[in-house]
């Protein structure tokens, strides 16, 4: 289990975080989920709590995509946004993501659900709540996360320029609501899941759009 002084990022993150990781909301967070770890399964596992500060360098951020929780499922969540383990079944609202891809690329369905590739490219899959209990949705909500996860979009959003974040739905939106409009490239629309897709997010080339505008910055577009 990741501590305070020991969270496994990329080492370019920890500059900028260093002082989010000292102050004491961060502590009580990491005492909860010691304690939740203990007395019971939590998603990811502890080594990928991170993952997507591990996989995806502060410096190579282009895009970010924000998620909710991550999956409460056994084998499912791998601390990428939206993103699934290979060899697990894919969740609805990923299936609905390259169903809109497919629309919006003409690329095929992939093997499996896994998104590592797209944060090697520089899209950070950023969920707001970073862990839950197995089986219990929300299970960690309010506990800290979502001071920590609003701190790394407003520091993307001073530091940086030219981003493409990619809000899905009203709680990615209002959680953008820190994000530095004039400065970077904000993409929104209804949520994948099978209640709203088909009220605007089908239809809506998030990834076309994307790339379209990094091109029009001169920097290398993603590889969807």
């Amino acid at each position: 289990m990741a501590t305070a002084a020991n969270v496994q990022i990329d080492p370019s993150w920890k500059v900028y975080l260093e002082q989010e990781f000292s102050k004491s909301y961060f502590t009580e967070l990491i005492k909860f989920i010691k304690a939740e770890n203990q007395a019971r399964t939590i998603y990811p596992k502890g080594s990928q709590i991170f993952n997507a500060f591990a996989q995806c360098p502060f410096e190579e951020v282009k895009v970010v995509i924000l998620g909710q929780d991550p999956y409460h499922g056994p084998g499912q969540a791998n601390g990428l946004s939206f993103s699934v383990n290979p060899g697990i079944p894919m969740p609805p609202s990923l299936v609905n993501i390259f169903k809109e891809r497919k629309a919006d690329l003409d690329k095929p369905m992939p093997p499996n659900g896994d998104l590592t590739p797209w944060a090697k490219q520089g899209v950070l899959l950023l969920n707001a709540t970073l862990t839950v209990a197995a089986k219990s949705p929300g299970s960690h909500q309010n506990k800290g996360w979502e001071e920590f996860t609003d701190a790394v979009i407003k520091l993307l959003s001073d530091q940086k320029e030219n981003l493409v974040f990619i809000l899905w739905g009203s709680y990615a939106q209002k959680k953008g609501a820190v994000i530095d409009a004039n400065k970077h490239h904000i993409i929104q629309s209804p949520h994948p899941s099978p209640f709203s897709a088909h009220r605007g997010f089908f239809g809506s080339k998030p990834f076309s759009k994307c790339n379209a505008y990094l091109e029009a910055k001169r920097l290398t577009p993603i590889n969807w």
